[in-house]
């Protein structure tokens, strides 16, 4: 009952944190759900978790979706996962991860520190974005840093932002359900911890979606190039 209760409590922040800026909440949830259950417990309830709410908002904020760049973003992500599969094999993942990190602080610190961020006039771009984000998910399951990354540069609005992140992240969170369902993952155990958090994401996603309506947009993206920032430095944790 008590991990029950914690897995609940930890999904409603991870919900809240979705809805309210549209990425971050599968790092702050796989590591520590590990913590109180096995990787291969907790990694089945993050994907049921994030496919739930990425649907949710989705279906929500459906109109604001940057359709060019969704499906270019996720074309390419197919493309990329063999790539990544054959970079865990060749490559350290320290080395990776640390080189990914430094991108992640040094771009969001630049930004945080000058005003407005480098222009990407057009949705073409999302193709090699995808494709980093495809190599990363398929190596070590961290496709978000490429696609929002992308989502900044094309200076997406907070609306765009967030529910075009959904679309992408919809098809990830996807593929790792079906790749959990292959591998027996999707335990009793699993389903019984998702349902009983079911009810901490629907409130955290309603409560998240109205504090999202209450940021403004230079806000907005203060609070994106700050979590990547996080997110960096979590790379080299």
């Amino acid at each position: 009952m008590t991990r029950m209760m914690l897995t609940a409590a930890l999904l409603f922040l991870c919900a809240f944190l979705r809805a309210a800026v549209g990425f971050g909440d599968a790092l702050l949830a796989l590591p520590l759900l590990s913590m109180i259950m096995s990787i291969s417990t907790a990694s089945p309830v993050v994907a049921l978790a994030g496919f739930t709410m990425s649907l949710s908002i989705l279906v929500v904020n459906r109109e604001t979706v940057d359709v060019p760049s969704a499906w270019r973003l996720i074309v390419a992500s197919l493309v990329g996962i063999p790539f990544g599969v054959v970079l865990l094999q060749t490559a350290p993942e320290r080395v990776v991860k640390g080189v990914l990190g430094v991108v992640l602080v040094v771009y969001g610190v630049y930004n945080l520190l000058t005003p407005g961020v480098p222009h990407v006039p057009h949705e073409k771009y999302a193709f090699p974005f995808g494709f980093v984000a495809g190599v990363l998910g398929g190596a070590y399951n961290t496709s978000g840093p490429p696609v929002v990354l992308y989502g900044t540069l094309r200076r997406w609005s907070p609306a765009y932002f967030r529910a075009t992140l959904q679309c992408y992240f919809l098809f990830t969170f996807l593929a790792t359900i079906v790749s959990h369902g292959v591998a027996r993952l999707l335990t009793p155990v699993v389903f019984e911890l998702f349902l009983w958090a079911l009810p901490g994401i629907g409130i955290g996603l309603y409560v998240g979606g109205k504090v999202h309506r209450l940021i403004p947009k230079p806000v907005f993206s203060r609070v994106i190039f700050g979590l990547l920032v996080v997110i960096g430095v979590l790379c080299w944790l």
